[in-house]
């Protein structure tokens, strides 16, 4: 449970006001995400941005945010025969008054729909505080929780200290050109940034790992199934190149990082990884199939070289392949490893979310993950710190099924959003406001 909400600046009835009112908004917060979850947004293919982007446009336009459309250029991530497809729409929506900018960002797509979902994935489903849908802790939402502090913002004319800009962004689950690199290259982002692709957790961000997603193409020749004299079969032919991949696994498995660990590893090191986490090929029994693909998902700790970590797999696929066997290999997605995003902003950060999730000072430890962000892009290009929040909870079912939030969490980080943008809460520890260097003593304390 969260404790209840104090402002700490004793002046600002106003935003006493909207952190009281906050569980008042919460309806329209869960209307506002059951709308989202309804629009399928999977990444692959990522057909549903366009739709997405429209529905985000109608519900910030209450708070009097302009919109601005960005889509990526389709060299930059089409990969021919690649998973990918539909125009990759991004959007950045605010309200300037000329205060410092905060961005708050993002993700729009999910993973698609596991196989073992019972309630439906597209359709939110409310039972008591908890809210089923497919995106509802990874990120959807977030989003409806920003809109939920927003909106209390605005009923209760909270003075704010930045301006909040929101980052609607494409493919953030493993695509060959995420959104917000296009936005960071193209010199679109201001300020400093809050992630939301994290967890309802006392956390410091360390950084993370990088992914890569390689297809391997393997080609036979078909023929008649009865009578496959001349047809050479794909599937058994990549059987040799699966067991070879298979045995490296152990290996990579030994490539530990300096990271630290999540508190629920206890202690267990963050490891890289190799998976196959996609396969089709064949079309019927009386067929010899003549193509066979496979999606291998890599992992590689910051510690690593990516060139090194892709080298490595073609080389033992190119040593696997049969004779007689076709082979071709295509990187379809790839996020680079983000670096300690830590900075002047952090210490206030964490107050707000103590004061949203009633998290104590003492609670908050700084760890890394095996998990992945596109925000190693945005900090190649001078941008370093990074603030991290979220609704994700170990028992959330993030990335499958039965994945849900509660609406408890929504009024949490919602309220801690609120607090982080107003002026009142902790003016003198709002780096942009102090000419001395801001206070560090809550990160190191925490760390």
């Amino acid at each position: 449970m969260t404790r209840a909400p104090t402002a700490q600046a004793p002046a600002d009835h106003a935003l006493d006001r909207a952190l009281a009112g906050i569980p008042a908004h919460l309806d329209d917060a869960i209307a506002d995400l059951a709308r989202m979850i309804a629009v399928d947004t999977s990444f692959p293919p990522g057909a549903g941005y366009p739709a997405f982007v429209q529905l985000a446009e109608e519900l910030v336009a209450p708070l009097g945010f302009s919109c601005n459309r960005h889509a990526v250029p389709e060299p930059l991530w089409h990969v021919a025969g690649g998973p990918a497809r539909g125009e990759r729409l991004n959007l950045i929506a605010g309200r300037r008054t000329g205060k410092p900018v905060c961005g708050l960002y993002f993700h729009m797509d999910t993973v698609p729909a596991a196989a073992d979902w019972v309630r439906p994935p597209f359709r939110l489903t409310r039972e008591g505080d908890r809210l089923y849908g497919l995106g509802a802790a990874d990120m959807k939402g977030t989003v409806a929780a920003v809109l939920m502090a927003l909106r209390a913002a605005r009923s209760c004319a909270v003075p704010l200290a930045y301006d909040p800009v929101l980052l609607f962004c494409t493919d953030e689950e493993g695509g060959l050109y995420p959104g917000v690199r296009y936005l960071a290259e193209q010199g679109l982002l201001e300020g400093h940034i809050v992630n939301f692709n994290g967890g309802a957790a006392p956390r410091i961000w360390a950084g993370c790992f990088g992914v890569f997603n390689l297809l391997l193409r393997v080609r036979g020749r078909t023929a008649h199934a009865g009578d496959a004299g001349a047809a050479v079969n794909a599937i058994e032919g990549a059987l040799p190149i699966l067991t070879a991949l298979q045995a490296l696994k152990p290996a990579v498995a030994q490539r530990i990082s300096a990271l630290p660990p999540p508190p629920h590893r206890h202690g267990q090191p963050l490891a890289a990884s190799l998976s196959l986490v996609a396969a089709h090929g064949g079309s019927s029994g009386g067929q010899v199939p003549a193509s066979f693909e496979v999606l291998i998902n890599r992992r590689y700790a910051p510690e690593e070289s990516f060139e090194a970590a892709l080298a490595e797999i073609e080389q033992v696929i190119a040593a696997a392949t049969p004779q007689g066997i076709g082979i071709e290999t295509a990187l379809i997605g790839h996020l680079i490893p983000t670096g300690d995003p830590t900075g002047p902003h952090w210490p206030r950060w964490q107050r707000a979310l103590s004061l949203g999730f009633g998290f104590a000072a003492q609670e908050f430890r700084k760890w890394g993950a095996s998990t992945c962000s596109d925000f190693g892009y945005v900090q190649r290009t001078g941008i370093r710190e990074v603030l991290l929040g979220g609704l994700a909870r170990p028992e959330r079912n993030i990335h499958a099924a039965e994945e849900h939030t509660t609406g408890e969490d929504l009024i949490a980080l919602a309220r801690s959003v609120l607090a982080y943008l107003a002026a009142g809460f902790l003016p003198d520890e709002i780096p942009e406001l102090s000419a001395a260097p801001p206070p560090q003593q809550a990160i190191r304390s925490a760390s």
